[in-house]
């Protein structure tokens, strides 16, 4: 029970990486706000992880700032101010190479994976999380330290939020904790295309010869949160089964 008492926001929470990083606070004792664009599932995802006494949900795009606001002022309502950030929302909606690439579907890519997560620090901060202290994880990807096949832009994103995390822990230290984790091909919807049908032969590139799962990131973001790191801050914690390694860094 590392973190009774703390209050977290998950972002992107409804399912995936994101509800498995929730059901893990919830397990060492937070309690833990979740967003995501859908209210039905993160209704169900609430009812899942044990209902109101551990968990809330506020429906919105993490790229509005009003959504934003929003949900850093009702979980300072309900269950107290936020000691935990974890920047989760991602998306990809293009596949193919850079020369194609619409310059519109960029422009997102950049908005939801790096402008927005800053959009979050920005607001925990401005509710006192620099006075009070804390720790803020964000996800980003494999894809941000190897180039990836057909979702190079998506890459480029993941990158950029590895660095804005580094930036982001000189300025906010020594109160504030900012890191990151860098999963692999993890088993959720949001990475079905790059492993549907052909599971066994991508996870032969493993050395520990499989994919990932949700508990696997969720257990790198708690130690990350806890003070069992409380001297690690501007990291990029890589989860990815070795396949990194394997691939001799490409």
């Amino acid at each position: 029970m590392r973190l009774t008492g703390r209050v977290a926001i998950v972002t992107g929470a409804s399912r995936g990486i994101g509800l498995g990083i929730a059901e893990r606070l919830i397990a060492e004792g937070a309690r833990v706000c979740l967003t995501a664009r859908g209210a039905d599932g993160l209704a169900d995802a609430v009812a899942t992880l044990g209902g109101p006494e551990v968990a809330m949900a506020v429906a919105g795009k993490a790229d509005d700032p009003a959504h934003r606001a929003e949900v850093v002022r009702r979980v300072t309502d309900e269950f107290g101010p936020v000691d935990i950030l974890v920047n989760n929302t991602g998306t990809n909606p293009t596949f193919g190479p850079l020369v194609d690439l619409d310059l519109g579907a960029a422009r997102k890519i950049m908005e939801v994976n790096v402008v927005s997560a800053l959009g979050w620090v920005q607001e925990v901060c401005a509710a006192g999380l620099v006075d009070r202290g804390g720790s803020i994880v964000s996800v980003t990807s494999v894809a941000g330290i190897v180039p990836p096949p057909g979702i190079s832009f998506y890459g480029v994103s993941k990158a950029a939020l590895a660095h804005l995390t580094a930036c982001l822990a000189v300025e906010l230290g020594p109160t504030v904790r900012v890191n990151a984790v860098a999963p692999a091909v993890v088993k959720t919807r949001f990475a079905t295309a790059l492993y549907e049908g052909r599971e066994e032969q991508v996870a032969a590139a493993y050395p520990l010869r499989r994919l990932g799962e949700p508990a696997d990131i969720a257990g790198a973001v708690a130690y990350l949160v806890s003070d069992d790191a409380s001297w690690v801050t501007g990291q990029t914690l890589v989860v990815d089964g070795g396949v990194t390694l394997a691939r001799g860094g490409a």
